[in-house]
């Protein structure tokens, strides 16, 4: 809690313990007619307009104003993530409870942090670190970026959260299949978290951030150190033919290595993919956190209610599986030009799938789970394609069709991925100039032209350039392992 951290003329940032780092603690007088006193000091002090000085500890933010529309007093905590994680919460306040209620001669010793933070920079070597990334990462050269998400270094502005308890039935089930397998429920809910980042980034093999727990190797006493200790480090899927069963069994495997080298940096892991530098492997992240019987942000204080709390990080969309021993929850924060709902649906949809699969047909190809929930599902599959009703002039070709649309809405967008949007006259004007193309390099009407494209701008442009020029469209695997085009 001493932490601060610098960087200006060495030649790597280095994290500095001061001596001496008292608290600042600023009382504010709050407006009655501004609205509810909670609500005034998050407006006020929210982090993402208000930074904390790297360079000057202790990197926390208190505040304190007694509530105009009551008795009581307000305390708003802001504290950087650099100097703490989830683990450290419980030592904090069971030592300020213990200090409150006059029991502080009874405390244990401290745990300094640096024990921690030896054991982990004397454990395995970088070059050991290097060797294992290389092997698991080696031959990825795409990224995995679900729903076109491609900003990693976002500020938490703009982010949805949703919680949503499971099903009972659904966790016991789960647990049940984990326990069978013998492997932990966590690898069950990776595979199914490897489903959703699939299907919504159009991949087989798939990357996503897992966040660890960074005290498995720190030594005796870890538990009880204050101080950062997670880390984050790239999970690798391959969501293929092999059968469910068989499946589930590889990242428990793919787990146990990453818990081996629960300390290894973050950004050694990404350089040894196979993907370009500066280009981000993966966008989002999947949290599995043991929480306990009950559901709470923070432990508690005697004579203190806590009324709200935040976490935020720079990813656009985090997954939290939330294990309550006897029961499982979702928490989702995601950016708001996606779903929270939808996207715990989906997973949802993916851990259900996985138990049906496991309980009555563990060799179905792993590739073939579900995720769309069945309301999604009708929605796509039903609403969507109802054209009994829709005139649709059967002596017409789609392409005349979609010169006729051009000339009505020459300025209309056509086509959206991710940041590329295409209007009409646009996606028409490329399309033509790939007809003329091919016509000049000899095809002639009903001529089959082969296709071989990811789901993107280019394949539309392809379908209607193929079908303009009078060829007979022949749909190929992708270029990457994503689904077949059909």
């Amino acid at each position: 809690l001493r932490s601060a951290f610098v960087w200006e003329g060495l030649p790597s940032p280095a994290q500095v313990v001061w001596r001496q780092a008292p608290l600042s603690i600023t009382e504010v007088e709050l407006d009655a007619a501004a609205g509810p006193a909670v609500e005034q000091l998050r407006r006020r002090y929210a982090p993402q307009h208000l930074r904390l000085d790297l360079t000057k500890a202790p990197l926390m933010r208190y505040v304190v104003a007694k509530d105009p529309e009551s008795d009581r007093w307000l305390l708003q905590v802001t504290s950087h993530h650099l100097i703490e994680d989830a683990a450290s919460a419980d030592p904090f306040f069971m030592e300020i409870d213990a200090i409150l209620s006059g029991q502080e001669d009874e405390l244990p010793a401290a745990e300094p942090f640096r024990n921690v933070v030896a054991q982990a920079r004397l454990g395995i070597s970088e070059a050991e670190h290097e060797r294992y990334f290389r092997e698991q990462l080696g031959d990825v050269d795409e990224p995995s970026l679900p729903f076109g998400l491609t900003q990693v270094l976002g500020d938490g502005e703009g982010v949805v959260e949703v919680y949503r308890k499971l099903p009972q039935a659904l966790n016991d089930r789960l647990r049940g299949q984990a326990q069978r397998l013998g492997v932990s429920l966590a690898s069950l809910c990776h595979v199914a978290w490897g489903q959703v980042v699939a299907r919504t980034s159009g991949r087989e093999t798939v990357v996503f951030g897992t966040v660890l727990l960074g005290r498995m190797q720190a030594g005796a006493g870890a538990d009880r150190a204050m101080g950062l200790s997670i880390n984050t480090l790239p999970m690798r899927l391959d969501l293929d033919g092999r059968g469910v069963a068989a499946g589930v069994r590889e990242p428990h495997l793919r787990r146990g290595g990453l818990l081996h080298h629960e300390q290894a940096p973050l950004g050694l892991a990404l350089c040894c993919s196979g993907g370009a530098a500066g280009t981000p492997l993966f966008s989002v992240l999947l949290n599995y956190r043991h929480i306990g019987a009950e559901k709470a942000e923070m432990p508690s204080l005697s004579g203190a209610e806590w009324l709200d709390g935040e976490e935020r990080t720079n990813y656009p969309l985090i997954m939290a599986v939330e294990d309550f021993e006897a029961a499982l929850g979702l928490t989702v924060q995601v950016v708001e030009a996606v779903s929270a709902d939808r996207v715990i649906g989906l997973m949802q949809r993916a851990l259900e799938s996985l138990a049906e699969a496991l309980e009555a047909a563990p060799e179905m190809p792993l590739r073939s789970l579900d995720v769309l929930p069945a309301e999604e599902r009708e929605l796509i599959v039903e609403t969507w394609n109802r054209t009994e009703a829709a005139a649709f002039p059967s002596n017409r070709f789609v392409h005349d069709l979609f010169e006729e649309q051009v000339v009505r809405t020459p300025d209309a967008v056509a086509l959206v991925q991710g940041d590329v949007k295409l209007s009409y006259g646009q996606l028409n004007a490329q399309a033509s100039r790939l007809a003329h193309r091919l016509i000049g390099l000899g095809v002639k009407p009903d001529d089959r032209v082969g296709l071989c494209v990811d789901r993107s701008p280019e394949m539309v442009i392809g379908l209607l350039a193929v079908l303009t020029g009078g060829g007979a469209l022949e749909p190929g695997p992708p270029s990457s392992a994503g689904e077949p085009l059909g």
